[in-house]
């Protein structure tokens, strides 16, 4: 832990989806002489750039972003992968006298990148099984068997999620144990400063409406389509992903455009919802409003944090 006087060593914007943190994660690096680090397992990919709300350049103002637009759309996600690339990214800077900003809603990527987190092996015919039960029953039969068995993972998997489902059954079973009990307690390998941004749920739903219908607007559709055609549906992890999942499916002829504009602000909607819980778990994390009239009292607090060495 840092004694006081010095910095956080590493800073981590949390929260969940539309709270702002990619616009105070730009701030506090520019600030603190920084750089982002995306912990966003959807903005890994490239080409997914609307429907993941990624930072243009200019919204960037300069901050190096690193752990964007690495990996291909059909490419399954790994966090023992991210997990070693984040900490590749947070050791160059620190050994650079400067300072990680770790910005995302990607709960268990963030405990991935700043805490003693090894992960289970795999056994290529436990997973062989579940994957064909997943083919010949659905997400959401695996889902109700997960939930029942680890209520905690359940909660915390969304059940449209097969990939993270099978994975979560597939350790119950090597190990014998709750797939949360295989999350150790927080035991971080970083002096880190955990900064959640806190908005409150009326004014968070309007916000992610008001993000959809600009994705939309943006041309998320004619997105998904460019990326259809690089191999999106055979994307395990990036054809799951919030609005894209949705438009593949209108494209598809399974529901109008409409429909799936609707279905992706209400799915968006309880994503948030488990976000936050992930979040609030964690005693570590340092709640700031993140209200729209408090956006400049926001950075000020944040920075505050960090110059107060407050550690996480």
């Amino acid at each position: 832990m840092n004694t006081a006087g010095h910095p956080p060593r590493v800073i981590a914007v949390v929260g969940p989806t539309a709270a702002g943190k990619s616009d105070l994660g730009v701030a506090l690096a520019r600030h603190l002489d920084g750089e982002v680090v995306n912990a966003d397992s959807m903005q890994l990919y490239r080409g997914m750039d609307i429907g993941t709300a990624k930072l243009t350049e200019d919204e960037r103002q300069g901050v190096p972003h690193r752990l964007l637009d690495i990996w291909d759309v059909t490419q399954t996600a790994s966090v023992a992968e991210y997990q070693r690339l984040a900490r590749a990214e947070m050791d160059r800077l620190l050994a650079e006298g400067r300072t990680p900003v770790l910005v995302g809603g990607s709960g268990l990527y963030i405990r991935g990148a700043i805490d003693a987190l090894d992960f289970p092996g795999t056994d290529p015919a436990v997973r062989a099984r579940l994957e064909a039960e997943l083919e010949e029953l659905g997400p959401g039969a695996l889902h109700a068997r997960l939930a029942a068995a680890d209520p905690e993972a359940g909660r915390a998997i969304l059940p449209s999620n097969g990939r993270r489902v099978v994975r979560a059954l597939e350790v119950i079973e090597i190990t014998g144990r709750p797939f949360t009990a295989n999350l150790p307690g927080h035991e971080a390998v970083y002096d880190t400063l955990q900064i959640g941004v806190d908005v409150e749920r009326p004014e968070l739903d309007e916000r992610i409406t008001v993000r959809v219908d600009r994705m939309w607007e943006a041309g998320l559709v004619d997105e998904v389509s460019r990326l259809e055609a690089a191999g999106l549906r055979e994307g395990r992890t990036a054809s799951r992903a919030l609005g894209y999942q949705q438009v593949l499916a209108a494209l598809a002829g399974a529901c109008t455009e409409d429909e799936a504009r609707a279905e992706t602000v209400r799915a968006t909607k309880r994503f948030a919802r488990r976000q936050d819980s992930w979040f609030r778990r964690d005693p570590r994390v340092h709640w700031l409003s993140g209200a729209a009239a408090d956006r400049e009292e926001l950075l000020a607090n944040a920075l505050s944090l960090a110059e107060r060495a407050v550690t996480a």
